[in-house]
């Protein structure tokens, strides 16, 4: 499958954000992508720097504009994309959903974000409802993908769920960059933390992972902070956790990557986690924390 990622730094200005990203989901195209990946809340800036009610505006309901521009391209190109949005689901209710649009534009499925951090520059909590659609991947023409958002992407467990499931691919659009108070060494720990642990999810479930994050810098509005350096950096990892493609850290990119979707099962042969697992033995995960 040639998959079409697209990592980018995001402007103040919606309407041109979305307008670059209909011409890089183009581009991609033209390069023979089958299926297109967006990165988190691409439609704006990241807004969880601070907390701040007048920022519900930006969200919206699903199905609606977003879906129909992105599924009126997505039919116009026959190609699958996953998109991320700030859902509104009801008044006061709003969630971080990722929804997947099939080649004929309609909607093949949505994920909400289960996992929501709440850190400084990451206020999300303020914002987002925990995800209630469980972990349950996505039935396309290109595949069944296990869709999930960032924050998920540093649990096993979902993985593991998508992947027990029959997900072909786990996907997951990003928002994640340095601290600026953060050594250079520290902050390089950290990105590669969120790779290995990402590149851990492929081996152990025996799938590819595709991670698409932001770059760029983006101002803290509160001017508390000295904002977020996105690290980008985004990856297509094969069922080994092999690296098929890295992209730079500062650099706007599209890239198509051609992932070979029968290697999977030749690794679940040689490797097989799934037939090994002691099902019966995990009874306890289900605790917070084991006390002694």
């Amino acid at each position: 499958m040639k998959v079409g990622i697209i990592q980018r730094a995001c402007g103040e200005s919606t309407q041109q954000n979305k307008t670059g990203l209909c011409e890089a989901i183009r581009k991609a195209a033209q390069q023979g992508a089958e299926l297109v990946v967006l990165q988190e809340l691409h439609n704006s800036l990241y807004f969880c720097q601070t907390e701040d009610t007048t920022l519900f505006d930006l969200a919206e309901p699903i199905p609606g504009p977003s879906t129909e521009l992105y599924g009126q391209l997505a039919k116009e190109l026959g190609v699958v994309i996953v998109t991320s949005l700030f859902e509104r689901r009801a008044p006061g209710l709003y969630h971080n959903t990722a929804v997947v649009l099939e080649k004929d534009g309609s909607i093949a499925g949505r994920y909400r974000k289960m996992h929501i951090p709440d850190d400084p520059a990451y206020y999300e909590k303020f914002y987002f409802t925990p995800g209630d659609l469980g972990f349950h991947p996505i039935q396309t023409s290109v595949g069944r993908l296990g869709v999930q958002v960032c924050w998920d992407q540093w649990y096993p467990e979902g993985a593991r769920l998508m992947a027990l499931q029959g997900a072909e691919l786990l996907i997951y659009p990003t928002a994640i960059g340095y601290e600026s108070s953060d050594t250079p060494e520290e902050q390089q720990r950290q990105r590669e933390a969120w790779m290995t642990v990402q590149r851990g999810h492929a081996v152990a479930n025996g799938i590819p992972v595709i991670a698409v994050n932001r770059t760029g810098h983006e101002p803290d509005p509160s001017g508390q902070t000295n904002g977020i350096q996105f690290w980008g950096s985004s990856f297509v990892a094969g069922p080994q956790g092999e690296i098929l493609y890295q992209a730079p850290e500062h650099e706007d990119i599209v890239q198509v990557i051609d992932i070979d979707m029968k290697r999977s099962e030749n690794v679940r042969r040689w490797w097989p986690f799934l037939r090994d697992r002691r099902i019966e033995e995990f009874g306890p995960l289900q605790q917070r924390f084991i006390d002694s």
